[in-house]
């Protein structure tokens, strides 16, 4: 691979960094990592916002786009199909395998990042436990397991027989199960594949991207008011 300016990946420790931080392990693409402290506001910045409208982490920027000129990106899902292009990896060139890889990275960008995030969100995070929130999105996050677990009996991957960006997009959301009250056990295909993906080296370089800032314990009540009260929804 000819030599390449580093990408820039502005990011945060989340399961929707981490894809991304896994697929520039895997593809051996150089990076450089600008964090963006959700938990501080990071993401209301102007810079920030130039690159992600949606105020949303993560985002790139490619010195070395399409045409060779500049080129920044945001939404993770869009992200992984642009490395992916860009190196010819993990995503097949078979169309049909092509389009299998592509329904699976939108169950995770539709299905399981949405409904997962709102479990941890009423179930974790909110300062009222709302019981019916609880469990609609906890019923839904088991529905969605089971719904993985069928496919990974099927394939040994979400594409088919090879590892590809629907793998990347989802694994991360089916990491730490305990914080969505899901065993692992209980879904023995899914475990097969999360464990063999979690033994991956470049997987496990790719979580650990700014590790020391991975939430430990309870959220302040700054981190809250920055996540999710007003400032979230003020007009830009």
């Amino acid at each position: 691979m000819a030599q390449h300016e580093p990408i820039e990946v502005w990011t945060w420790p989340t399961p929707n960094g981490h894809k991304v931080h896994i697929m520039l392990e895997e593809t051996g693409l150089p990076y450089k990592v600008v964090p963006v402290n959700i938990g501080k506001g990071d993401q209301f910045k102007p810079e920030f916002l130039a690159l992600s409208p949606n105020n949303r982490i993560p985002a790139i920027l490619d010195p070395q786009g399409p045409g060779g000129k500049p080129f920044s990106l945001f939404e993770s899902g869009a992200i992984l199909i642009y490395l992916a292009e860009k190196t010819g990896k993990f995503l097949p060139a078979d169309p049909r395998a092509r389009y299998v890889c592509l329904q699976w990275l939108m169950f995770q960008m539709g299905g399981v990042g949405p409904m997962f995030g709102q479990y941890n969100h009423f179930a974790r995070y909110a300062t009222e436990k709302i019981p019916y929130a609880i469990e609609r999105y906890g019923n839904e996050v088991k529905r969605l397991h089971r719904v993985l677990d069928k496919r990974l009996g099927e394939a040994p991957y979400l594409a088919g027989e090879e590892y590809s960006i629907a793998d990347i997009a989802t694994f991360p959301w089916i990491r730490n199960p305990d914080h969505r009250g899901i065993d692992l056990n209980d879904y023995p295909n899914v475990k097969r594949w999360h464990d063999a993906i979690a033994a991956r080296p470049a997987v496990q370089r790719g979580v650990m991207v700014l590790g020391e800032h991975q939430r430990r314990g309870q959220m302040s009540d700054e981190e809250r008011e920055v996540l999710f009260g007003a400032k979230q929804f003020a007009p830009r």
